[in-house]
């Protein structure tokens, strides 16, 4: 496979045959992307975008945001991938972050600022993407990708996963995260037939299948809410990817059963490490199951003194943006630091115990609770707010906050959360609120997230 990016995407475009579609109708021939491309690189060019320099590109699975990111590459800057969907606070603290002058939006340029970004020797060594994580403090963390790196690693999915020219790859995951971005760039360099789902839905799977979709890739959330209908159908799927959380047992011999034919790979990685470090594949399964399987090529493991998962990879980010003391902080002796609590099972598979950081995985999509905490602390009635995860069946975790009103208010979990849902995205708003005198607080009386799980058992079982 090619060593960049760029080349990556520019060289599958000029050898594919087939348009790149969207299930919203929206249809782009590889020529079309190819001139969308050269449009971005030149109205770039024509602004004096310097190598390195981030740019901002605003994605909503959409065939022509395939072209956008090629334009930005072409040009030498670095894509920094926002949702069309994003709250206008949350695209305001990433300008803020990244200090860009621009945004692109297909083949149009917005100008978001004048004063040229600070020089970044990070962005310089070969960067391709800055993709926006939840961190554990609460603020987001630009997880710096280089062109290099991921264009080693999708050839290690190459290898793993044997895309096919004839295959039709269905796409419901966000280009945004890095798990629907390389499944597109592979779809792409195999040759295959790629269909993008701009939002998930049963309906929009059903049509993508309806179209021949042979690959399906998605997070157990998703499966989760397919399988809740009875008569839903895949046998047309020869492979299932899925991660982004664990895929639990019954789960996944429900796929299984629906999709008789289908290989099902189920991988863990994350952002900062690249994506995809294990797989649990059609080979080790049923046995696999439950487990997050066994290191990919290149990848090695270790497990901490205090049982925390560490991965050592080739295929990793360059580092955080602007934030070298975390980048070494996340780092020990080589190995990334997950924050995910594992063991080992007879077999020597590596299972997944815990996370000890608060991180709430709401259907795969990571969400720090202090991000959500700070944002309900900013509306004028509330005293105190507190959220955490709780256990779903469908999603896995959902988000339930605890909030302290200030005397006399008279808000209702209602009205809060249509203030939320106009400052932030809609998976960021909590699913349910419980209005209380204090916070739940622990031994040493410090706020403790397990008393909002807690709560939430007080109230499934009716006692409160």
């Amino acid at each position: 496979m090619s060593e960049t990016l760029t080349s990556v995407l520019a060289g599958a475009l000029q050898d594919l045959r087939w348009p790149v579609e969207s299930i919203s109708g929206e249809s782009r021939t590889a020529v079309e992307l190819l001139s969308i491309a050269d449009r971005v690189a030149q109205i770039l060019a024509e602004h004096q975008v310097q190598p390195g320099e981030p740019i901002h590109v605003r994605i909503g699975n959409r065939p022509s945001d395939l072209g956008s990111l090629l334009g930005a590459w072409q040009a030498g800057a670095v894509a920094v991938p926002i949702h069309v969907t994003a709250a206008p606070a949350t695209v305001s603290a990433l300008l803020n972050a990244t200090g860009a002058r621009f945004l692109i939006d297909a083949d149009r340029l917005e100008i978001c600022g004048y004063a040229p970004p600070p020089d970044r020797p990070l962005l310089r060594e070969d960067a391709a993407l800055v993709i926006f994580t939840s961190g554990s403090t609460g603020l987001p963390k630009g997880v710096v990708i280089g062109h290099r790196r991921l264009a080693a690693k999708l050839a290690v999915l190459e290898r793993l996963l044997a895309f096919r020219s004839d295959d039709v790859v269905l796409v419901p995951l966000q280009l945004t995260f890095i798990f629907g971005l390389w499944v597109s760039l592979l779809a792409l360099h195999a040759g295959a037939r790629l269909i993008l789902v701009p939002k998930f839905s049963p309906d929009a799977i059903t049509k993508g299948l309806g179209g021949g979709a042979t690959v399906l890739a998605g997070v157990p959330s998703m499966f989760r809410t397919l399988l809740a209908d009875p008569t839903i159908s895949m046998p047309g799927l020869r492979m299932i990817l899925t991660g982004g959380e664990v895929l639990p047992k019954p789960l996944a011999a429900g796929l299984q059963r629906t999709a008789p034919k289908a290989a099902i790979y189920d991988l863990y990685g994350l952002t900062e490490t690249g994506s995809c470090d294990f797989v649990v594949g059609p080979d080790d399964q049923p046995d696999g199951r439950g487990t997050i399987g066994v290191p990919t090529e290149g990848v090695a493991f270790q497990i901490g003194e205090t049982g925390e998962l560490q991965i050592k990879t080739p295929f990793g980010m360059l580092g955080y943006l602007d934030n070298p003391q975390l980048t070494a902080a996340a780092f020990d002796n080589g190995h990334f630091n997950t924050g995910d609590l594992a063991g080992l099972d007879p077999d020597g598979r590596v299972q997944l115990v815990g996370r000890s950081k608060d991180i709430v995985s709401r259907g795969g999509i990571k969400i720090a609770p202090l991000e959500i905490d700070n944002l309900l602390a900013e509306h004028p009635d509330v005293a105190a707010a507190l959220c955490a995860g709780v256990p779903d069946e469908r999603l896995g975790e959902i988000i339930h906050a605890v909030v302290v009103l200030r005397k006399g208010s008279q808000l209702t979990p209602s009205a809060l959360r249509d203030w939320m849902l106009a400052r932030t995205e809609r998976f960021k708003v909590p699913d349910a609120f419980y209005f209380t005198d204090a916070l739940p607080a622990g031994a040493t009386g410090k706020a403790d997230r397990r008393g909002v799980a807690t709560l939430f058992i007080a109230s499934r079982e009716g006692r409160i």
